[in-house]
């Protein structure tokens, strides 16, 4: 039987989380790091299950944009992933669908980083153009290396943000964005 819930992290028990950490290492071997963890913490966790068993998972945590002069409260998207078994059966796009109708309910706003944009663009995701930066209080430190994989759900009030502008993140640890 498959499930698909959402819930907080702090709903999560040491057995479930253990599973998620799992699910999510198996996903990313040798790639999934203590900060990609952190990063996965405290917000909304969209997850799959079969018979009980974690399939699939996305986070979205809230985080404030800056962009076009506006803060945007923004759902962010963390730590997508299907057990290696199940990848390309259509699971992680039932969460990604979850995850968008979660965020477009509680958040002005989408946002994530990604090397695979042409899945992500299906649920109505955009590349970002402009140039990203990391806010470090007042100041703004430039992420090149974002410029190409950020990308944005908009909607609402941000449905006409300008693509092309700047964008800014709070700084964090590991990957900025």
């Amino acid at each position: 039987m498959t499930k698909l819930e959402v819930v907080e992290s702090s709903e999560l028990n040491h057995v479930r989380l253990a599973e998620l950490r799992l699910l999510l290492d198996a996903a990313f071997p040798d790639q999934f790091s203590e900060a990609d963890w952190e990063h996965t913490m405290g917000g909304h966790h969209v997850l799959l299950t079969i018979d009980g068993s974690m399939a699939a998972h996305a986070a979205v945590i809230s985080r404030t944009l800056h962009a076009v002069g506006r803060t945007i409260e923004t759902g962010y998207v963390e730590s997508v992933a299907t057990r290696p078994d199940l990848q390309g059966t259509g699971l992680a796009s039932s969460v990604m669908q979850a995850t968008g109708d979660l965020i477009r309910d509680k958040y002005d706003f989408g946002g994530l980083s990604t090397g695979a944009g042409d899945f992500y663009r299906r649920f109505g995701w955009e590349s970002w153009q402009g140039l990203t930066y990391a806010r470090d209080g007042s100041r703004l430190i430039r992420t090149p290396e974002d410029d190409d994989s950020l990308m944005v759900l908009r909607f609402g009030t941000t449905a006409k943000l300008d693509l092309r502008s700047p964008i800014s993140c709070e700084a964090r640890s590991g990957d900025a964005w």
